[in-house]
């Protein structure tokens, strides 16, 4: 019969020494992400277009000599350029690059503005791709680990989200020619997919309301609970470590096995009130 033994703790992965560098990374599943890196021993830095923002995030971040926050608009080319610039020259390469910033919003097609489609496209995809063509100079080679940070709607159609399903169906394919063309120079690019995330804009935006929207979400999850901001962040960390040193160009879904029964239901419910709000005020 077998000894018994201690198992060693959960992938014990140490990532001091390395820069992390997190667009949109003050709020939300991106500062969870922050907060994993920092508890790991990264030296961080956040970026997000509100100097606010970016002042609280590092401050909840515990601040000191390894977390560095900037402002930056990933729509503007210079900004996003000087962003990296000021991030490289506090703490070096990057070793891990995230792209998280996003813009959602509830709409029908029929009544979405250009100006609102476009705003969506700009930011998730351009957005990425401005980010990435930037950020390729600095990031270590090899061994960098790029991630984007998507969503089911990059291949499940929904209702009042035409913006969102083309922003992110084009973030998702990003990740995959970027893991063809830098694969040879030791770069892995992947994206995440999270699905209903505990206490995130998203969730709040998207969700109907209170206790009785979170157990209609929760009840279309196969693992019957939403995901915890920690769920995501342990997937990056995961991605971005040596365990995924053979993973690049996938798009991984975190979602408890639910994003088809789960999130179609939960926004097309949470879209279906909008609407009949609208309606009601445009008095049809």
């Amino acid at each position: 019969m077998r000894a018994a033994t201690v198992p060693e703790p959960l992938l014990p992965v140490d990532f001091a020494d390395h820069h992390v560098l997190i667009f949109g990374g003050t709020s939300g599943i991106n500062l969870g992400i922050a907060q994993g890196f920092v508890a790991r021993g990264a030296s961080v830095s956040v970026a997000s277009r509100k100097a606010a923002n970016v002042t609280a995030a590092v401050a909840s971040l515990g601040g000191g000599e390894r977390v560095f926050g900037t402002v930056a608009d990933i729509r503007d080319e210079a900004a996003v350029g000087a962003a990296l610039a000021a991030s490289v020259a506090r703490f070096g390469p990057i070793d891990v690059l995230i792209q998280g910033a996003a813009g959602n919003f509830l709409a029908e097609a029929k009544s979405l503005s250009l100006n609102g489609f476009r705003a969506v496209v700009d930011i998730d995809l351009v957005g990425s791709f401005n980010v990435a063509r930037q950020a390729y100079p600095h990031l270590r080679k090899p061994g960098a680990s790029v991630i984007h940070i998507s969503a089911p709607q990059s291949y499940l159609p929904v209702r009042y989200q035409i913006h969102v399903c083309a922003a992110k169906a084009g973030v998702d394919q990003v990740t995959r020619v970027l893991a063809l063309e830098w694969g040879p120079d030791g770069i892995r690019v992947n994206s995440i997919s999270p699905g209903p995330i505990r206490g995130t804009e998203g969730v709040k935006r998207l969700m109907p309301g209170g206790a009785a929207g979170e157990a209609f979400v929760a009840g279309r999850i196969p693992l019957r609970r939403l995901g915890e901001l920690e769920d995501i962040a342990n997937l990056a960390l995961f991605l971005a470590s040596p365990y995924a040193a053979f993973l690049s160009g996938a798009v991984i879904p975190c979602d408890g096995g639910g994003a088809i029964d789960a999130i179609q239901a939960t926004i097309e419910a949470a879209g279906g009130a909008f609407a009949a709000t609208s309606a009601h005020r445009a008095g049809t």
